[in-house]
């Protein structure tokens, strides 16, 4: 573990603090999730709800799952043998690298990769495969996919919508990285925390959902990214009941079990009406906007998200053939602070000018970053 003692958010949010910049960097709101959510924790709370839950998660979590599969992907999903609650997206996948992959195993990613898919395939002692989604329209390269997979080729790890590109994999890529994982005889398991936050003309689709792959696929979200509430790291996955019992066998020594009387509360929050998840995504669309505008204006080029809550941005038109060096010195120079996306790849000359910003703050705090980041320009 030692090329992983610190994350580049922490460092990141490190320097926001002590300048007093912005921080665009880190991916977490500044505003609390809906009402009906909290008040649901406060009375779990105060209801006694307080002490270990079952290893699979509340049976009220676990069927509100079930249920939010149906509605909206038309799932179905056994919530007693086929739902496991876990200590947010990142125990879950986790856990399952764990659980799937042996020493010299071979896990196929996409960078630039979020940084926990790394540590955990270095915990199971896999070997990571990676194929490079390149600026400015991360598409997928058939030839390097092709060439990803192999006879030790365990798991593909997909996420979509993706951090950091904002990328929302069509249904032509993942038909064909499927094709492949089954050619192989590999797992499938997505990462979809961003289920929600697709704009414009983007289709969130489930990999489960596709022709032949509900029995080799593993589907991960949480309710952190969709609520408004990262610090309860309350997650969950579904798939295959003995795929599910061994992920929950690495789980019990890990966490054992989490966040008691959250559990009940995201059940309340998965059951919310359709105009709060419309309304989700068109307040983030228009964060989106926002920020994509104040960016460009700022001199950058901007690759515009069709999910997440992250945009990237090239700053070589503003001189800076280096994130890096830009994300050191842009608190001095803009009082904003954001991550290279260098820092989610094997191969830094990837993404060498890229930086990602995120917009999952108050217009007030994004209009206010706009104006700091206007300075650059002048």
């Amino acid at each position: 573990m030692r090329p992983f003692t610190s994350t580049i958010f922490a460092e990141i949010t490190a320097l926001a603090t002590r300048t007093g910049a912005i921080n665009l960097g880190q991916g977490f709101p500044d505003t609390d999730g809906p009402r009906e959510l909290l008040d649901a924790a406060s009375e779990a709370i105060h209801g006694g709800q307080n002490q270990y839950p079952p290893g699979p998660g509340v049976p009220v979590l676990r069927e509100a799952v079930a249920q939010h599969q149906k509605r909206f992907y038309g799932l179905d999903v056994d919530p007693d043998a086929e739902v496991l609650v876990t200590a947010g997206a990142t125990e879950a996948i986790a856990a399952t690298i764990l659980a799937l992959c042996e020493p010299g195993d071979e896990v196929v990613t996409f960078d630039p990769v979020y940084d926990s898919y790394a540590a955990s395939i270095a915990l199971a002692g896999a070997v990571r495969k990676t194929v490079t989604l390149r600026w400015p329209g991360f598409a997928l390269d058939e030839a390097e996919l092709r060439a990803a997979f192999g006879p030790r080729t365990r798991v593909v790890l997909v996420n979509t919508p993706h951090n950091p590109t904002g990328k929302v994999f069509d249904r032509t890529e993942l038909e064909l990285i499927g094709a492949l994982a089954r050619e192989h005889g590999a797992v499938v398991v997505t990462d979809e925390v961003y289920e929600h936050q697709v704009y414009d003309d983007g289709v969130h689709l489930p990999m489960t959902t596709l022709p032949g792959l509900a029995e080799q696929t593993i589907t991960i979200s949480s309710a952190g990214k969709t609520f408004s509430v990262t610090g309860w790291k309350v997650g969950w996955l579904h798939g295959p009941a003995e795929l599910v019992a061994a992920v929950r066998a690495v789980k019990q020594f890990l966490t054992f079990v989490n966040a008691g009387p959250f559990q009940p509360a995201v059940a309340v929050g998965l059951g919310l009406g359709d105009d709060f998840y419309r309304t989700l995504a068109g307040d983030l669309r228009a964060k989106r906007d926002l920020l994509c505008d104040g960016l460009r204006a700022a001199g950058f080029e901007v690759s515009v998200p069709r999910g997440t809550y992250f945009v990237v941005a090239d700053a070589v038109p503003l001189g800076f053939d280096d994130g890096v060096e830009l994300c050191q010195r842009l608190p001095e120079l803009a009082g904003v602070a954001a991550v290279p996306v260098s820092a989610f790849h094997d191969d830094p000359d990837a993404a060498r000018s890229l930086v990602r910003f995120a917009f999952c703050k108050r217009d007030e705090v994004l209009q206010e970053a706009v104006e700091r980041l206007g300075r650059l320009s002048r």
